[in-house]
């Protein structure tokens, strides 16, 4: 047999070997991942390894930051926000990211105008990534709100169809876009695992804190216990929620004057206060270098940032 048939053959055969092994290997690490994904999605906390779960039996007392956070029940709080907010952080984290950031506020805020106001300026920055996480939460949770009448019609159609409500569950998280696929994965995957039904929605709950969620669970625990038929139940669900976003629709089309008022009101001192300094610089150093005036300046402020919180108490209506 020629040399050259012998060494294409053992080529091949190599690249055959290779290739399947690269190809079990792809696959085995898929399961691993979906296994870590189930996980992760039923726990609502990150999971590193399959064995490090194994080895976790009991779980281990919290130290240092994470120990003093959990004492002032700070860190449950935010951890709840950073998981709402669909954000892959962890409590120790945003609040380092708090604590570095209120550094540079108070430098700035005493080089600007003294110790008061750095002070208060370090308390302003220290917010800013709590405040990020509390509008990505908002931005979330508004639009998990708008998806759900159709994850509701998804449910009642397929289990008009013949399903079983585990495995519409299954298909509404594989179908769904997320954030709404992401939650109702996680409700599956949950159940799938062993949990009760109710304990499931419960969690389900608690993680997408909407009142049309708290709906959907009791009405699917209330059809559990006394029977009845889920599939009509969840399509005049949907229909009452989106009956409630068109009345949402014309109250916030009547509320629209007082949200510009409160736009303008918010916007306009602080317009003038940067003409000033464009027109006239010296104008508001006199007031910022005066004892009293850095009292009046901290007072504007605080005045300002209540009368905008008023306001938006006050035009945002409950639907």
């Amino acid at each position: 047999m020629p040399a050259g048939v012998i060494v294409s053959f053992v080529v091949i055969f190599a690249m055959i070997l290779l290739a399947v092994s690269v190809g079990l290997k792809f696959f085995d690490a898929r399961r691993r991942k979906q296994v870590a994904d189930m996980l992760h999605t039923a726990a609502g906390e990150s999971v590193t390894t399959i064995s490090g779960l194994l080895k976790e039996i009991e779980p281990e007392k919290p130290t240092g930051i994470r120990g003093i956070l959990a004492s002032l029940h700070f860190s449950q709080h935010a951890q709840e926000q950073i998981q709402q907010a669909g954000l892959n952080w962890s409590a120790q984290k945003l609040m380092t990211a708090m604590a570095l950031l209120a550094v540079p506020g108070f430098i700035l805020g005493t080089m600007i105008m003294g110790a008061l106001i750095g002070l208060l300026s370090a308390v302003v920055f220290a917010l800013l990534p709590y405040l990020y996480v509390k509008q990505k939460r908002k931005k979330r949770l508004e639009k998990l709100e708008e998806q759900f009448p159709e994850a509701l019609d998804f449910l009642a159609r397929s289990m008009r169809a013949g399903h079983a409500f585990s495995i519409s569950l299954e298909m509404l998280g594989e179908e769904m876009a997320d954030p709404i696929g992401q939650e109702f994965r996680a409700l599956f995957n949950e159940q799938n695992l062993g949990a009760p039904l109710d304990i499931a929605l419960g969690n389900f709950s608690r993680r997408v804190p909407l009142l049309d969620i708290r709906f959907f669970t009791s009405s699917v625990l209330l059809q559990k216990q006394t029977g009845g038929n889920l599939s009509e139940i969840l399509s005049r669900l949907a229909y009452v929620i989106r009956e409630r976003f068109r009345l949402k629709g014309q109250v916030k089309a009547a509320s629209a004057h007082g949200r510009l008022t409160a736009t303008i009101l918010t916007v306009l001192p602080v317009a003038t206060m940067l003409g000033l300094l464009v027109v006239a610089p010296g104008y508001l150093q006199g007031m910022a270098a005066d004892p009293d005036g850095k009292w009046m300046i901290g007072g504007a402020i605080g005045a300002q940032i209540l009368g905008n919180f008023f306001i938006k108490k006050i035009i945002n209506i409950k639907v």
